[in-house]
């Protein structure tokens, strides 16, 4: 009896979509936009230098990647990205760690509010890409995705 009510248990947190997620730990930081690199990666200036942040826990179909041809949607995905950050101010919030190993910052972005790796997945512009210990979002990434590819949203009816 008790394993059934745990599998129960355990079915209804995933079921949920939020088994995995939990609040990220690593601060945050409020930056101006530089400009933007692609669908998944901007340029802002952090702590008086201009550097890269690569969005946490999405991919974008490569649009300026040296030596590979743009990928089916990446152009789209880059103008999306940047009609939602370009100009403006942005909070970034870290996770478990800072920067990978190309020394470029981690983070969910948030403008006014709005987290753009959520936009961008829920929009059909983004698929998820979980790679730990950064993954305190993995669900709730994971749930916006089926909907996006389900409802035949961006990237999932063009490519």
């Amino acid at each position: 009896m008790l394993v059934i009510v745990l599998a129960f248990g355990w079915w209804q947190t995933r079921d949920q979509g939020s088994s995995t997620d939990r609040e990220p730990t690593g601060g945050t930081s409020t930056v101006k936009v530089d400009r933007v690199v692609d669908g998944d990666t901007a340029k802002v200036f952090y702590e008086g230098n201009s550097e890269y942040v690569r969005y946490i826990g999405i991919d974008t179909p490569e649009s300026v990647k040296e030596g590979t041809p743009v990928e089916c949607y990446g152009k789209e995905s880059s103008d999306f990205n940047a009609g939602l950050i370009e100009g403006q101010r942005m909070k970034l919030v870290f996770d478990e760690e800072q920067r990978d190993h190309y020394g470029r910052l981690l983070a969910y972005v948030y403008v006014d509010g709005k987290m753009i790796n959520a936009e961008l997945l829920k929009n059909g512009y983004a698929t998820t890409l979980e790679v730990s210990p950064n993954t305190s979002k993995a669900g709730q990434f994971q749930g916006l995705e089926d909907k996006a590819r389900n409802a035949g949203r961006g990237l999932w009816s063009a490519c």
